[in-house]
């Protein structure tokens, strides 16, 4: 017998904590406030706050946190794995990110379906290239490829960025995927 998940953020039935701590609603308070709404990624994960706290830990470090890549690259980066994995969460969310970090609709669009075809700078191509290919085959990466990232002016410490921006969105494309985490709706309509 399946349970109703209406309400739900993903197909499983896993209430939020309730109630919230206190600084987890604090959290999803701010969210509300900036984003006009609490992310299904963060209310799938509060079933758990521990779980949540990872999570949100993790991801803040690797998007918001000091790097050599922006966060508009980095959000490039998680919509070209997403498409690669086809991964509907993250496409939609992280699409609507690029489009408003880009200031172009057309740009979250192409890197949603074909990065290949957006106006990108060799830094750009270089990085996305290389996520793709750890997507797609990452014991396939040889030195070569990160000398390409050299080449494009990429750090030691940027490819680490990329590395693990990359690995994160192929981790979190898949539980989104497996478990049919839906993107707020909120999302389809933000930087149009």
């Amino acid at each position: 017998m399946t349970q109703d998940t209406s309400d739900s953020p993903t197909a499983l039935n896993l209430p939020m904590a309730d109630p919230l701590p206190p600084e987890t609603q604090k959290y999803f308070d701010i969210c509300q406030e900036k984003l006009g709404m609490v992310p299904n990624v963060l209310r799938a994960y509060a079933f758990d706050v521990e779980k949540l706290n990872t999570f949100t830990a993790l991801y803040n470090d690797l998007m918001l946190g000091v790097s050599g890549l922006s966060k508009l690259e980095r959000e490039m980066i998680a919509v070209v794995v997403s498409s690669v994995n086809k991964c509907f969460y993250c496409l939609t969310a992280h699409g609507a990110a690029v489009r408003e970090l880009s200031g172009d609709p057309k740009l979250g669009e192409m890197l949603v379906m074909n990065w290949r075809v957006a106006d990108l700078d060799h830094r750009q191509r270089a990085m996305l290239s290389f996520a793709e290919k750890m997507t797609k085959a990452s014991a396939e990466i040889m030195e070569y490829d990160r000398e390409a990232l050299r080449d494009a002016g990429f750090s030691e410490r940027d490819i680490w960025d990329i590395a693990n921006v990359a690995g994160f969105f192929n981790m979190t494309n898949r539980v989104a995927s497996a478990t049919d985490m839906r993107p707020n709706d909120e999302y389809h309509a933000s930087a149009r």
